[in-house]
This record gives structure tokens, C-alpha cells and sequence, in this order.
């Protein structure tokens, strides 16, 4: 498998670059590479058939290639991967791009499903605080911030919007992006995301969640 590291100054994130979503974090490098060891066999059971174009998971550490260090940032710090893999500022082909829509949509569709499980349910704690949001609030927030990558993408959403107006807007702000159809930054200068990279921080902030939610379900 490979992947590549983003290192911040109190996390990290190994990203897996074909399994689209496959994100997981640790204290340390190494600690973020055993976590998406881990979490490979997971990966394949919550992505059902948009899995089964990858190759064998890892069994060991050893097994992944890890192809690029990229420096993280705050956003790193905080929980969520940000640094952009150089090859993600390429434009892919129709192929490439539409295997990978269809792993963000298995994504969002593994949240979906999560959340439908436990809905009238109490979740247990989440982290070593305990708390964490309720599964309605945990929706919201997974709407809200597609919402936010579409406008980060340089498209445009419409606040307040039903989470599948947010994902056709999403896709298309991809498409659009990738074709080239979308500028590279934004009227403040700051980079837009590309297309690869968003589809990377959709399905994995979606695969996240789906899986926090089972974890607090125990």
C-alpha cells in the first residue's frame, strides 16, 4: 500500500493514496502508520464493493510504501489531514476520477448508515473526556463541512442545504475543479482545494465519523 506521511508538531497522518479515505493519525510517524495497518481490514468492510479495486492489505508496517513527508499545520494538530500531495494537483483522467467518486460515495454512504443505526440510540463517550456529539449533531457537522469543501473547492453551496444537494454540488465542484473549469486560487489568493484532495478529506472525515459512531455503540 502506499501512503504518504504529513507531520505536524503533535500529530501525524499516513494517507493512503489508492484507498481513497483511508486516513488514520498517531502522536508520532510511526504511530500513524501502524494506525492504517490497522484499519485497513475496516476500511474494506465499511467500503464494501468500492474496496474491492485495491490491492492486498497490509499485514505489517513493512508492507507500506511510503512515497512522499509532507509538513503538516495546525489543521494537522487539530485532527483533520491538510497537507496536499503534490501528484493531487494534477489533473487525473475520467477513469481515475469516477473510481474515485465512487469511493466518496461509499463514504458518505457508510456515514449514512452508521447514523441510521443509531438513531434513537445513546452513544457511549468519545476520547479519553468523555462527551462527544449526539448522532443528530454529528450529521449536521459531516453536512456542514461538505458544505464548507465544496466553497473550499470553488464551488459554490447553498447554506442550510440537504446534505444530497451539498454532495451533487460537491461532485460537480470535482469535476469542474479537475477539468480545470475552476481557478486555482481563490479572490484572497489562498489555494483552492484540488479535486483529488478533496475527495481524500470528504471520504475520510465521512469514514471517521461512521466509524466513531460505531465505536460508541459499543
Amino acid at each position: 500500500m502506499k501512503v504518504y506521511l504529513e507531520t505536524g508538531e503533535k500529530k501525524s497522518f499516513a494517507t493512503a493514496t489508492d484507498w481513497v479515505g483511508l486516513a488514520r493519525s498517531g502522536k508520532a510517524p510511526d504511530d500513524a502508520l501502524a494506525a492504517i495497518v490497522e484499519y485497513a481490514p475496516r476500511y474494506r468492510r465499511s467500503m464494501g464493493a468500492a474496496a474491492k479495486r485495491q490491492g492486498r492489505a497490509p499485514t505489517g508496517v513493512g508492507d507500506l510504501d511510503v512515497v512522499a513527508h509532507l509538513t503538516g499545520n495546525k489543521t494537522t494538530d487539530f485532527g483533520a489531514p491538510d497537507a496536499i500531495l503534490p501528484d493531487d494537483r494534477e489533473r487525473v483522467g475520467e477513469h481515475e476520477l469516477d473510481a474515485a467518486i465512487a469511493a466518496l460515495k461509499a463514504a458518505w454512504a457508510a456515514f449514512a448508515a452508521a447514523a441510521v443505526r443509531a438513531k434513537g440510540k445513546v452513544l457511549g463517550p468519545s476520547g479519553p473526556r468523555g462527551g462527544g456529539r449526539s448522532v443528530e449533531k454529528m450529521t449536521d457537522h459531516v453536512r456542514e463541512a461538505d458544505g464548507g469543501y465544496v466553497n473550499a473547492i470553488g464551488g459554490k453551496s447553498k447554506p442550510g442545504a440537504a446534505w444530497s444537494e451539498i454532495q451533487r454540488d460537491f461532485i460537480a465542484a470535482v469535476r469542474s475543479r479537475n477539468a480545470g473549469e475552476l481557478p486555482d486560487h481563490g479572490p484572497r489568493g489562498g489555494e483552492r482545494w484540488p479535486a483529488m484532495f478533496a475527495i481524500r478529506r470528504s471520504s475520510w472525515h465521512a469514514l471517521d465519523h461512521a466509524w466513531e459512531i460505531e465505536d460508541r455503540l459499543g
